[in-house]
């Protein structure tokens, strides 16, 4: 069974389709903590769930590597990342830039989603973009965190087209609707060993799509 730190800045939507994958008893992960740079709303479905929380924030550190160090131990005492079996760390809307002492701590074994179809439009404002540059096409990307800024190697991904006339929010929420089941998709492929994380860091076949 894959140990699962799940980490959240906000209302928590990919958190909540992960906890109800796992509570399918055939699901291959469980969730065995959340965690937030801030006093997250979507931290209450962790609670709901009966699932241990923390928040580590920032401005109470010198620095972000500090900050960076505690939020990793905090994760680590849940058994994510230490020992023989090293868990997965998802951030899930996660709304901040990871140290790279978190990421060297974690990495392959960290994952993000991202609301583009990555390398197109990385960063903060990726459907914004997506529809500035008039692009007929957006997605989602479930990628492996690496020190830059959605740089690290895709995992998997899902389009969708982008409609005439329509908003930011309104495309957002069409990813949404792809973003969450993606993600569940790829933690089970991950925790069936399917998908394997080390081999897509050193850019070997990852196995079966």
């Amino acid at each position: 069974m894959l140990k699962l730190a799940v980490l959240i800045s906000g209302g928590g939507s990919n958190l909540q389709a992960l906890i109800a994958a796992a509570e399918d008893p055939s699901f291959p992960a469980r969730i065995v903590c959340v965690g937030s740079d801030t006093d997250a709303p979507g931290l209450a479905h962790a609670e709901a769930a009966g699932i241990p929380t923390f928040v580590v924030r920032p401005r109470d550190y010198h620095s972000r590597e500090e900050w960076g160090q505690v939020f990793a131990a905090a994760i680590q005492e849940h058994g994510v990342g230490t020992g023989p079996e090293p868990g997965l760390v998802v951030s899930a809307g996660l709304m901040r830039i990871l140290p790279g002492g978190f990421v060297r701590e974690f990495s392959p074994f960290l994952i993000n989603t991202h609301p583009a179809l990555l390398p197109n439009f990385p960063g903060a404002h990726a459907v914004r973009d997506a529809l500035a540059a008039g692009a007929p096409q957006t997605g989602v990307t479930v990628h492996i965190i690496d020190e830059g800024v959605d740089t690290g190697p895709v995992l998997r991904q899902a389009s969708v087209d982008v409609r005439d006339g329509e908003t930011e929010d309104e495309l957002h929420e069409r990813i949404k609707q792809l973003e969450r089941p993606l993600l569940v998709a790829t933690v089970r492929e991950i925790a069936e060993r399917h998908l394997d994380l080390e081999a897509v860091a050193a850019g070997r076949d990852p196995g079966p799509a």
